[in-house]
C-alpha cells in the first residue's frame, strides 16, 4: 500500500502519515496539489493534505482543489497537536534569514520579531523543505521554523524551543481515498464536510441552508465561504457538520435538495486524535 504526503521527511503531515499508516510505503510530494494528483493518478492508494490551522485557519490549496478541481472526498480526519521550533546547523551561528511555511512563519511571527527582527523571511513549500534546505547549507546564516521531526530527521539544532504564539495550535488532516480504512488511533467524533452552492433566487439562501442543521440540533464545527471563481461575489460555503446522528444529517440533506442549494460532500468520516 502506497500513501501520499505533503513532504519531505520531518514535516507534521509526514508525522500523520507515520502514525496512521505505520506499514505503508509512503511517499512524499513538494506541494499539496501534487499530493492531491498523485492520488488522482493513481500513484498512491491514500493521499494526507493539511485542511485547517486552529490559529491560522483553512489551507485554501486544499479546500479550492478539491471544490473546483476533482471530486474526491475524505474518508478520515487526524488532528494533531502543533509545535514549532526554530531550527539551525549550530546553537551559536548568526540567523540573518529564517525558512518555513506560511502558516509555520505565521505562528512564530512574534517570537521572530522579538528575538530576530532584522532576518529576512522566506517561504517554503513546507516545514520540512525549509529544514531540509537549511541542513543543505550549514555555511549560512540560516534557520527553519520546522516540528522536532525535522531537527532529528536532518541533523539540526533546537535554537528556540516551541515559538508558536499559541499553546493550543492543532492542524487537522484530511485523508483522501475511496476505501475505508481502519487507523489505531484514538477515535474523537464522526463528521461530514459540505460545499454548499446556494441559487440567486433563493431570498435568505445561506440562513435557510443553515436553518435545515439549527431545527434539528445538529451542531456545525465550521462554516467558511471561498470564492466560486464565477463573478466578484459569489462564493460557495464549506459547512463541517457533526455526523453522530446519521439519519438526522440524511434529513437536512434531502431538505437541502428540496430547497433547491446544491451541495457536494467533501468528506463523511471519523476523526481522530493523535
Amino acid at each position: 500500500m502506497k500513501v501520499g504526503y505533503l513532504g519531505p521527511s520531518g514535516s507534521f503531515t509526514h508525522n500523520v502519515a507515520v502514525k496512521a499508516f505505520p506499514k505503508a510505503d509512503r511517499i512524499p510530494f513538494a506541494n499539496i496539489t501534487e499530493v492531491i494528483k498523485s492520488y488522482e493518478e493513481g500513484l498512491v492508494d491514500y493521499a494526507i493534505i493539511p485542511v485547517e490551522n486552529s490559529i491560522e485557519g483553512s489551507v485554501h490549496e486544499t479546500l479550492d482543489y478539491l471544490f473546483h478541481q476533482t471530486d474526491i472526498s475524505a474518508i478520515a480526519e487526524v488532528i494533531q497537536p502543533i509545535k514549532q521550533q526554530l531550527l539551525a546547523t549550530a546553537q551559536d551561528k548568526p540567523v540573518g534569514k529564517i525558512f518555513s511555511h506560511p502558516q509555520a512563519i505565521a505562528q512564530g511571527k512574534k517570537y521572530i520579531k522579538s528575538h530576530y527582527p532584522h532576518a529576512q523571511i522566506e517561504v517554503t513549500a513546507s516545514t520540512a523543505y525549509a529544514a531540509r534546505f537549511i541542513a543543505e547549507h550549514p555555511d549560512k546564516p540560516y534557520a527553519a521554523i520546522a516540528p522536532v521531526a525535522a531537527a532529528k530527521e536532518y541533523d539540526l539544532e533546537i535554537i528556540g524551543k516551541d515559538i508558536q504564539e499559541i499553546d493550543e495550535n492543532y492542524t487537522r488532516f484530511w485523508v483522501l481515498g475511496h476505501e475505508p480504512y481502519v487507523f489505531d488511533l484514538i477515535k474523537d467524533t464522526q463528521k461530514i464536510s459540505l460545499a454548499l452552492t446556494l441559487p440567486d433566487n433563493l431570498p435568505g439562501a445561506l440562513y435557510k441552508a443553515l436553518s435545515v442543521f439549527a431545527w434539528r440540533g445538529l451542531d456545525l464545527t465550521k462554516i467558511e465561504s471561498r470564492p466560486l471563481k464565477t463573478a466578484l461575489g459569489e462564493y460557495f460555503f464549506i459547512v463541517d457538520v457533526d455526523n453522530s446522528n446519521h439519519d438526522l444529517v440524511t434529513f437536512a440533506l434531502e431538505e437541502l435538495r428540496v430547497l433547491g442549494i446544491t451541495y457536494n460532500v467533501m468528506g463523511m468520516y471519523d476523526v481522530y486524535c493523535l
